[in-house]
């Protein structure tokens, strides 16, 4: 059963794997028209953490973001409410024994402040990662969303839930 009103906030990798391979820009026009049109019906964003690691690349994607996605597109992960989300997972982090550099990259990247962000509107995290709690040199996001009660999906989940169809 889907849930057709769930929101849904896009990890980094979603858009850099659709770019780089299966939705490249010229194989599959109609997927980059699904992320503009689903945040047009209110169901698709992002963080501007994620813009940022997005426009480092430089690349046709870097372009899309600037000329199509509307600034309204990349939520604002830098408030206080989002920091206060963000400290508990920092802190489970450190808890369970990750390695250091991999707790370095998890406080560094935009993954722990989408994760919070996800948290704290009730969205649905999109993501490529996959759990593997016994994982300890990379913080995979789904094993924290699922200690902090944050709903994730796949890019496919995504789009058969926003009813999507390319041809």
């Amino acid at each position: 059963m889907t849930n057709e009103s769930r929101k849904f906030l896009l990890d980094t990798n979603v858009l850099i794997t659709a770019h780089r391979s299966y939705y490249a820009f010229d194989l599959c026009p109609g997927f980059w028209q699904s992320i503009s049109d689903g945040h047009a019906a209110g169901r698709l964003c992002s963080t501007v953490r994620v813009r940022d690691e997005l426009l480092k690349g430089k690349d046709l994607l870097a372009d899309w973001l600037k000329i199509t996605l509307p600034d309204g597109f990349f939520l604002d992960d830098s408030s206080a409410e989002i920091a206060t989300e963000y400290g508990p997972l920092m802190s489970w982090v450190v808890a369970r024994g990750f390695t250091s550099g991999a707790q370095a990259k998890f406080a560094s990247d935009a993954d722990g402040w989408l994760i919070a962000t996800a948290k704290k509107e009730g969205f649905c995290l999109v993501t490529h990662e996959v759990s593997r709690p016994e994982a300890r040199a990379k913080v995979q996001m789904p094993d924290v969303c699922k200690e902090f009660g944050v709903a994730y999906c796949n890019t496919f989940d995504m789009l058969r839930e926003l009813g999507c169809k390319f041809q």
